[in-house]
């Protein structure tokens, strides 16, 4: 039975549920109603039997003609059977009545052990009765017993039971109509989903948008679904654009390489020496066409992972300054090539970020700077709060520039001719924004460009996470 339920259309199950509910709140509200009807129409009918009283000369009549001539006696009014009893077992009725079953309470009554009595019984007829039995003030050992069908009440009960049930029935039909419709109109927004999501998954239209009305459940589902359709179109579309400028850029380094390499081999198959001289700049060539190949493949790698961070490892605490000491060292040795010093002020600072991947985007900035730098500047180095800076004194970044120096594979014009992917600042936003950081790059008073990098932490160590 549950399977089959599961198995209904959504607005089917809403309508049957609906149905369901409404026809136990009539059916509670049904019963409680000839409930009540019963008890009040049943108190009343006792009510009147208990306060009906026989006048005792015509009990006493009834008594002398018992089974004699009871025809000159007046009959009992409408329903009403009237039946005496005496102590010693005499037994009259009232003309035209059946005879009532007498119990030992209506004898109790006769005999003056109890006072009044009310209770069920059967006329001789089959006919249900209920019985009043009051003892006579007059006439001694004598009990009045006053009767009533029991159908007087239960006829009327039966009349609303079934006006009751034809209600319920009407009710709970609408009811069931009501909510298929209302399941209809309630899941038409539902319907547009579905057949959205279905057309996406046929043709893979990302720009497929809902309609959204109100404010309702459904229309913050809408509008949740077309937030999802358009981060996923955005998503793809970085991922389109990544594919194609990496495949830029991996063209001139494959084209000079795959040059190279016809060189040489052009030199083995005719026989012609390649001069040692140009043989041994030929092979360099490779080798750096090799290396920029496979860094920039590299940076591919780790700007591949959208989530978690650049590096792959998980968040942990760690020493930022002890991070930047150890990329300063780095980068002073190739500074010490190009005849620059770095002048480096460091604080103590504790993040909570992937360490590998951010002791790179440090590098990646000191690189930068030693790249722009020129021959006998200085790099200046700080940490402090929280806030590291890398300040070069070359020739700083245009500011129509400033806003694309973030994005993958962007190079500025003037440093086109410089070795690089254009990825390497890219790498350093993606490492700091998943460390809940910000970076920024900008002009720096007196010529130059300041790269400032802020991450959430503390001067103290954290104690670790539990």
């Amino acid at each position: 039975m549950i399977s089959r339920y599961r198995r209904l259309p959504l607005r089917s199950r809403l309508a049957l549920l609906t149905a369901a509910a409404v026809a136990v709140a009539v059916a509670v509200a049904a019963g409680a109603c000839w409930f009540v009807t019963k008890q009040q129409l049943g108190h009343q009918r006792d009510t009147t039997l208990t306060s009906q009283r026989v006048d005792d000369r015509s009990v006493q009549g009834l008594v002398q003609t018992c089974g004699t001539n009871p025809s000159g006696l007046p009959p009992a009014p409408g329903s009403y059977t009237i039946q005496v009893v005496t102590a010693g077992g005499l037994v009259c009725t009232t003309p035209g009545k059946s005879p009532i079953r007498v119990t030992e309470d209506d004898v109790a009554v006769a005999t003056g052990r109890a006072d009044e009595v009310l209770h069920d019984s059967r006329a001789a007829d089959g006919q249900e009765m209920r019985v009043a039995t009051y003892r006579s003030e007059r006439l001694p050992n004598t009990a009045v017993s006053i009767a009533q069908p029991v159908s007087e009440v239960d006829k009327p009960l039966n009349a609303l039971a079934l006006v009751l049930v034809i209600t319920a029935g009407i009710g709970v039909l609408g009811a069931a109509t009501a909510g298929l419709w209302i399941a209809r109109a309630a899941l038409r927004p539902v319907d547009r989903l579905t057949g959205a999501v279905e057309h996406i998954a046929r043709t893979e239209d990302l720009a497929v948008r809902i309609p959204v009305e109100g404010d309702d459940e459904i229309a913050r589902l809408s509008r949740s679904f077309n937030s999802m359709t358009a981060a996923l179109a955005s998503s793809r579309d970085r991922q389109q654009q990544l594919i194609a400028d990496a495949g830029h850029e991996l063209r001139t380094p494959l084209t000079s390489l795959r040059t190279n390499i016809d060189l040489l081999v052009r030199s083995e198959e005719t026989g012609r020496a390649i001069p040692p001289e140009d043989r041994r700049e030929l092979l360099a060539s490779v080798r750096a066409q090799m290396a920029e190949l496979a860094a920039l493949i590299g940076d591919l790698q780790e700007l591949s992972r959208p989530d978690g961070p650049v590096g792959g490892g998980p968040l942990q605490v760690i020493a930022l300054h002890e991070a930047v000491e150890r990329a300063v060292g780095r980068a002073r040795l190739r500074a010490a090539g190009a005849g620059l010093s770095i002048d480096a002020e460091i604080d103590p600072w504790y993040v909570r970020a992937e360490p590998a991947a951010l002791e790179r985007a440090v590098v990646n900035l000191l690189d930068n700077a030693v790249k722009f730098s020129p021959a006998g500047g200085v790099i200046e180095v700080r940490l402090v709060k929280g806030e590291l800076t890398v300040r070069d004194h070359g020739p700083g970044i245009p500011a129509d520039e400033l806003p694309h120096v973030f994005d993958r594979f962007w190079r500025s014009p003037t440093a086109r001719s410089l070795p690089g992917s254009g990825l390497g600042l890219s790498i350093v936003a993606h490492t700091v924004q998943q460390a809940g950081g910000e970076v920024a790059l900008q002009a720096a008073e007196g010529g130059g460009t300041v790269a400032a990098v802020r991450l959430p932490g503390a001067a103290t160590q954290p104690p670790p996470l539990s």
